[in-house]
């Protein structure tokens, strides 16, 4: 009886094992072929954007997490628009990788698959590679390409063509060593020169952005390769190449510098807010709106009839006397925006802006040849 009893509990168990082990595979599977789905449906007519990517799908299994910058990116495939997804990837191979797409190890794609996806609107061109026969005399060299330049071939396959020689497509009449190959011929001419094409890598250059929050980037322009041409003589000996000689060098293409904005705009306390709005109805820019600010409270609080005991300077900007503010308004007694309004031609005309302004009220000892002790400006 008790052996009968165990060997139900054994069986209830094994069944009940099983049970759970198809529902995993049936999620497993189910979860793949979904995403595969929706991202054959935006692909390649449909440009609609994939509803969700792996890191949806891992948000599903594993909760919420936490929110990351998103970009839309666009995916070629030999020219053709296949895909728009919205994705928090930081690089090009995971961008790929979240959208399910399977490269071959001697595919290109462009930019790199370590580059970075810090655009707003980013885009990916693949190209694939197709098998090549290259016929150098009795050489012959079967490779995977994914270059259409025959030169670049040539040398993908370890040859050089020399200045006069040709390579061309020919039709390979052996049908067993062709199959579907592309077949290119180099013919020799003799040639004692090189001609090659090389990139010029752009530079990077940032540009202050005072609508940015300070430290945040953001790529204006991405940058674009040149490109340079260069000739080579070609020392020979007993019909090998030993070494070579640069004859001349062109720019054929100047590069386009990779532009990155950089946030200067520093966050403005709470208690500084109604200030702010008064600095912008006078027309302080965001640009010099903190340092600004923080001359103006070190000045007087940004108070209004704020007067020195010691001197008689007078509101916001410390006027001395306070009736130079006149130039700006009658009001100049009571209203906060003419104040700052007379301070910003003082601050200009006087130091050439705010950040110098600020700097000379922080400085002590000789500060533009004016001996100080302390701080004012």
């Amino acid at each position: 009886m008790r052996l009968r009893k165990n060997k139900l509990r054994l069986m209830i168990y094994l069944c009940g094992a099983a049970i759970v082990t198809l529902a995993v595979a049936f999620v497993a599977h189910k979860i793949p072929d979904t995403f595969a789905q929706n991202t054959d449906d935006a692909r390649p007519d449909d440009h609609s954007i994939a509803p969700w990517d792996a890191e949806d799908v891992r948000s599903a299994a594993t909760g919420p997490v936490e929110e990351e910058d998103e970009h839309f990116v666009t995916i070629y495939d030999q020219g053709k628009k296949i895909l728009e997804i919205k994705t928090s990837a930081l690089t090009v191979r995971e961008a790929l990788e979240r959208a399910k797409i399977d490269l071959a190890e001697s595919d290109k794609v462009e930019p790199g698959l370590s580059s970075l996806v810090d655009a707003e609107n980013f885009y990916i061109n693949i190209y694939r590679s197709r098998p090549v026969l290259v016929i150098d005399g009795l050489n012959r060299k079967r490779l995977m390409t994914a270059s259409s330049d025959p030169k670049a071939i040539a040398s993908d396959a370890g040859l050089t063509v020399y200045d006069g020689d040709k390579i061309e497509v020919v039709e390979n009449t052996n049908f067993l060593e062709a199959g579907d190959l592309t077949t290119y011929k180099i013919t020799r001419n003799g040639g004692r020169s090189v001609t090659i094409e090389e990139a010029i890598p752009y530079k990077e250059e940032t540009v202050q952005d005072s609508g940015l929050a300070n430290g945040e980037k953001e790529v204006r322009e991405p940058g674009e390769e040149g490109r340079k041409t260069l000739k080579y003589r070609i020392n020979f000996v007993d019909g090998v190449e030993v070494s070579r000689v640069l004859e001349s060098e062109t720019i054929t293409k100047e590069p386009v510098n990779r532009v990155v904005a950089v946030g200067v705009k520093k966050s403005i306390a709470p208690e500084w807010a109604k200030c702010a709005e008064y600095a912008r109805a006078a027309g302080v820019s965001e640009n010099d709106m903190y340092d600004a600010l923080t001359l103006i409270y070190h000045e007087s609080g940004c108070r209004v009839d704020s007067t020195n005991a010691y001197s008689g300077a007078y509101g916001i900007p410390q006027a001395l006397p306070g009736s130079k503010m006149a130039s700006e308004g009658d009001d100049w007694k009571t209203n906060p925006v003419t104040q700052i309004k007379w301070m910003i031609k003082y601050v200009n005309g006087r130091y050439g802006g705010w950040k110098q302004a600020l700097e000379f009220w922080g400085c002590t000892g000789t500060c533009r040849g004016i001996t100080k002790t302390s701080t004012w400006y």
